[in-house]
């Protein structure tokens, strides 16, 4: 892929690389988001992240809360997919938010992009609650990418603390066995509060997506509204996206 964009801050090369009409933010070498306006799906472990959704009724979802914007490729899907009201992206990196802005086109009026720490901006937040919420935080350490935060109790009952009712919980976790070591897993009281909970992964990643919800997801509904919404008709993308999920409750 060829360099569109590069920048050095300190110990650390930020670059946009790009390949016919997809752009892809890499920060030391560790890929973090990949955009394409034809295609916003591209079997990449983000489509995962917003695909629980899609087993809540039309319109349901309309605040969502993004934890860890990176080049914002979420973001579209929401906006896309979903059409929520209000999608609020918190995001550390200036330079991320700049990338998601001039590169990854993240200028629609209903994403607000807020430069902040996303694990004191959540602890602070007294608002509205939010239908859906998604931690995305990662950083990178000696050229792999790992989550910025555990996801222990006291992060976990700040995550709950601010879903709404009937909301909807999506982690991107580094590992299966970040999943299972998880407070929402491990905590009795956490879990009761919980009626659906799930993994989804790719075999082509590492990572697990973990899918809390305060409402009974039927996961052939699910995948259903899924591949109508998002136009999944070619065989190559639904190859792809041939997830694998268990289901914890």
């Amino acid at each position: 892929m060829a360099v569109e964009w590069s920048k050095k801050v300190k110990d650390c090369l930020y670059e946009v690389r790009t390949a016919g009409a997809t752009r892809r933010l890499y920060t030391n070498n560790v890929f973090h988001s990949q955009y394409n306006p034809n295609n916003v799906m591209q079997g990449g472990i983000w489509d995962l992240l917003i695909l629980p959704a899609f087993g809540y009724p039309l319109n349901t979802i309309q605040r969502v809360l993004v934890l860890g914007v990176g080049g914002g490729t979420v973001l579209h899907q929401l906006q896309r997919y979903l059409k929520p009201k209000n999608i609020i992206g918190i995001e550390l990196n200036p330079l991320h938010i700049f990338v998601a802005k001039k590169y990854f086109a993240v200028k629609h009026r209903t994403i607000q992009l807020i430069e902040a720490d996303a694990i004191q901006w959540l602890e602070n937040y007294n608002g509205e609650k939010f239908d859906l919420i998604i931690d995305d935080l990662f950083g990178h350490q000696e050229g792999n990418a790992e989550r910025a935060i555990k996801v222990n109790k006291r992060w976990s009952a700040t995550l709950l603390n601010n879903l709404a009712a009937d909301g909807l919980l999506v982690i991107n976790f580094g590992s299966n066995n970040e999943l299972k070591n998880a407070a929402l897993l491990a905590y009795k009281k956490m879990f009761s509060q919980l009626k659906s909970i799930m993994r989804l992964t790719l075999a082509q990643y590492d990572n697990a997506i973990g899918v809390f919800s305060k409402i009974n997801i039927n996961t052939k509904v699910m995948q259903a509204n899924f591949e109508r919404a998002a136009g999944i008709k070619t065989f190559s993308l639904k190859k792809k996206l041939e997830y694998r999920k268990r289901l914890f409750k």
